[in-house]
C-alpha cells in the first residue's frame, strides 16, 4: 500500500469496474476495418494528448517547484500554426512535413522564453507561464484571424486519427515520447539533475550542476509535448480553434501528475504514475459523459472525484483518520476492560 502507485492503479481499476457494472459492453472491442474499436480504446486515444502533456509537465515540476501553465496556450499555437500551413500549402507529403516541423520549432522557441523568464530573469514559474498563457491564447487567435481553420489532409490526419497495426496512432507518439522521457530521466544522469535541483537548487548549484540548463531543458521539453499534443488535437478533428483548443489542459495535466504521486514541492517523480493519474481522469470523463451527467456540473464532479482521490492517496491525511478512529474507540475499549 506504501507504492506511490497503489492508490492510483486502484482508483482506476475501481472505475473500470464501475464502467462495466454500469454498460456491461464497456469492455467490448471490436475490430472493423482493420481498426480495434471500443470504450478502452477511446480512453487510450482521446487520452493521448492529456498524457504527453503531463509528461511534460512532471519534469517542470520536478525541477521547478512550480508548474507551466501554459501548454494550452502552446497547444493552440502549435495547432493553429500547422493548420494554417497546410492550408495554404498544396498538400503533400512535403508540405506537412514542413507544417509540423514549423509547429514543433514554434513549440520550443515558446520553452525557450519560458525557462528564459524563470532561469535567467528569475520570475516565479507560475507567473512567467502565466504571462505565455494570457498572450499565447491572443497570439493563436491571431495566427487563425479569430476563425476556426479547416484542413482536409489525410497526411495530417493521420497524425491523430490514424491507425497502425489496428491500434490509434496518437498510442505510439505517447509511447515513443514516454520512452524518450524515461531513458533521458532514469538511463542518464540527467534525472538525477533535475531531482537535485528540484530539492536543492542552491547546493545543486554549489555542487557543479549547471540549474539554469536544467530549468531550460525541462520547459523546452514540456512546451515540446504541448506542440504534439496539439498537433493530435487539431489533426483529430482536422481544424484548429485558436479559442478552445487545449483550454484547461494544464489544470487537468496537474492533477494528473499530483495523481501520479508526484510532489508539487519538486524533487522525485514518476512518470508512469503521471501515465495512469492521465488514464484515471480521461476514464473519469468518460465515465461522467455515459453516466449522463448532466454537462453544467460536468466540472463540480469532476472536481470531486479528483479531490476524494488526492486525499486518499495522501499518507498524512490516511494517518489523521486513523488517529482519530483510534481516539474515538479507545474509550469504549476501556470501559469494557473496567467493567470485566
Amino acid at each position: 500500500m506504501k507504492h506511490h502507485l497503489f492508490w492510483p492503479l486502484t482508483f482506476l481499476a475501481a472505475l473500470l469496474v464501475f464502467n462495466f457494472i454500469y454498460s456491461p459492453d464497456f469492455f467490448s472491442i471490436r475490430m472493423r476495418d482493420g481498426h480495434l474499436y471500443g470504450s478502452l480504446i477511446d480512453i487510450l486515444n482521446f487520452g493521448a494528448p492529456l498524457m504527453l502533456v503531463s509528461i511534460g509537465m512532471t519534469l517542470v515540476i520536478a525541477a521547478t517547484k512550480g508548474v507551466d501553465l501554459s501548454v494550452g496556450s502552446v497547444v493552440a499555437i502549435a495547432g493553429a500554426i500547422a493548420c494554417l500551413n497546410i492550408s495554404k500549402g498544396d498538400g503533400s507529403i512535403a508540405n506537412v512535413i514542413v507544417a509540423v516541423g514549423t509547429a514543433l520549432l514554434v513549440s520550443i522557441v515558446l520553452g525557450v522564453w519560458n525557462g528564459f523568464l524563470v532561469a535567467s530573469v528569475g520570475i516565479q514559474p507560475i507567473i512567467a507561464t502565466l504571462i505565455l498563457m494570457v498572450s499565447g491564447r491572443g497570439v493563436s487567435q491571431l495566427i487563425t484571424s479569430g476563425q476556426i481553420i479547416t484542413v482536409s489532409n489525410p497526411t495530417y490526419k493521420f497524425i491523430g486519427a490514424g491507425s497502425l497495426l489496428t491500434l490509434p496512432f496518437s498510442i505510439f507518439i505517447v509511447a515513443i515520447v514516454f520512452l524518450i522521457a524515461f531513458l533521458l530521466t532514469r538511463k542518464t544522469a540527467l534525472g538525477l539533475f533535475i531531482e537535485s535541483v528540484g530539492c536543492k537548487p542552491t547546493a545543486s548549484r554549489l555542487a557543479g550542476v549547471k540549474s539554469k540548463t536544467v530549468m531550460f531543458f525541462v520547459y523546452m521539453f514540456c512546451s515540446l509535448c504541448a506542440g504534439v499534443a496539439g498537433l493530435l488535437l487539431s489533426s483529430n478533428v482536422s481544424s484548429a480553434d485558436g479559442n478552445n483548443a487545449g483550454l484547461w489542459v494544464e489544470l487537468d495535466a496537474i492533477l494528473a501528475v499530483v495523481i501520479g504521486g508526484t510532489s508539487l514541492n519538486g524533487g522525485r517523480f514518476y512518470l508512469g504514475g503521471t501515465v495512469v493519474g492521465a488514464l484515471i481522469i480521461q476514464t473519469l470523463t468518460t465515465t461522467i459523459y455515459m453516466i449522463g451527467v448532466p454537462p453544467e456540473i460536468t466540472l463540480v464532479v469532476k472536481a470531486f472525484v479528483v479531490l476524494i482521490v488526492c486525499l486518499i492517496q495522501s499518507e498524512a491525511f490516511r494517518k489523521s483518520l486513523a488517529f482519530r478512529w483510534k481516539t474515538r474507540s479507545y474509550p469504549a475499549e476501556k470501559e469494557v476492560k473496567q467493567h470485566a
